[in-house]
């Protein structure tokens, strides 16, 4: 009895692409399906087969049907993108600067991207913000 308690617990449901899904194409629910592995047969490590590792997350390459799908393959959607116009802020104490920027990379929440400054033409490194701001500091 307790052997095939053991092998059900095993028995693990992972998700897999049910389409191929294409670089820079969002995952999302509706392109995956649910696989049981085989009694036996443990999840390999460095692939995303649960849902919190693959929903919204962006293909960076090429992903197939009932493949697994490689953790490395999958990053976070931008919220800059190379072009779009920012908001660099600078902190320092109760001092608080801003300027309007130009985005040199795409960057997602924690990247540092590069950005041109509209007034000045100089360009900054900094960190890419929750809200999609861009926070520079001293140099």
């Amino acid at each position: 009895m307790l052997g095939g308690a053991g092998a059900a617990r095993a028995q693990e449901v992972v998700l897999v692409p049910d389409r191929v899904i294409y670089p820079g194409e969002t995952v999302v629910m509706s392109s995956l399906r649910e696989v049981t592995l085989k009694p036996g047969k443990v999840r390999p490590d460095g692939v995303a087969t649960r849902a919190e590792e693959l929903d919204g997350k962006v293909a960076k390459r090429t992903l197939l049907p009932g493949r697994y799908v490689a953790a490395g393959a999958l990053r976070q959607p931008w919220l800059v993108d190379r072009g779009a116009a920012v908001q660099v802020v600078f902190e320092a104490g109760a001092l608080t600067i801003s300027a309007a920027a130009v985005a040199l990379d795409p960057g997602s929440a924690g990247d540092q991207v590069k950005v041109r400054n509209v007034d000045s033409g100089k360009i900054l490194t900094g960190t890419v913000m929750a809200d999609g701001s861009i926070r520079v500091g001293a140099t």
